[in-house]
């Protein structure tokens, strides 16, 4: 009995956790970047340190990926202009000096393209895409980044 309680109480311990480091997190494409980094590609489970037992990283996935839906239905909702500032708020939160390499890294590497949870098909992947690749072009021009080289 004791065991199967701090089983399941480390479970909760982990998952609140870490939903209170996201609920830290200024934007929402902060946290969106945050949780699609605890995902697994290995595996597809999401992972938090702090899970000590397969129940509790099973809870753990389960909680993590509920919240990453959330978080990106709520992403995909906005309209184009709260996404940008929303943006633009998460490079300053950055503290990165050379915001025209973070740009320019995007624009090459399309990291955004990973924040979109597994579950999320069709419309609401492309609408992120297509979204996000305006926002891009719109900070491309305000950053000064010269177009990436594909080739390169």
């Amino acid at each position: 009995m004791g065991q199967a309680n701090s089983t399941r109480a480390g479970s909760g311990v982990s998952a609140e956790l870490c939903l209170k480091e996201v609920s830290l997190i200024p934007t929402s494409y902060g946290r969106l970047v945050y949780l699609a980094g605890l995902l697994d590609p290995d595996t597809g489970k999401y992972e938090h340190y702090g899970s000590v037992s397969s129940v509790s990283e099973a809870r753990a996935d389960r909680i993590l990926r509920e919240y990453h839906e959330a978080i990106f239905n709520q992403w995909v909702s906005f309209p184009l202009e709260a996404k940008k500032a929303d943006v633009d708020l998460y490079i300053a939160s950055t503290g990165r000096a050379d915001k025209v390499e973070m740009i320019d890294t995007w624009l090459r590497l399309t990291p955004y393209k990973n924040l979109v949870p597994g579950s999320f098909q069709g419309p609401e992947r492309q609408k992120h895409v297509s979204d996000f690749e305006a926002i891009l072009g719109l900070l491309k021009n305000v950053y000064g980044v010269a177009s990436p080289d594909r080739d390169a």
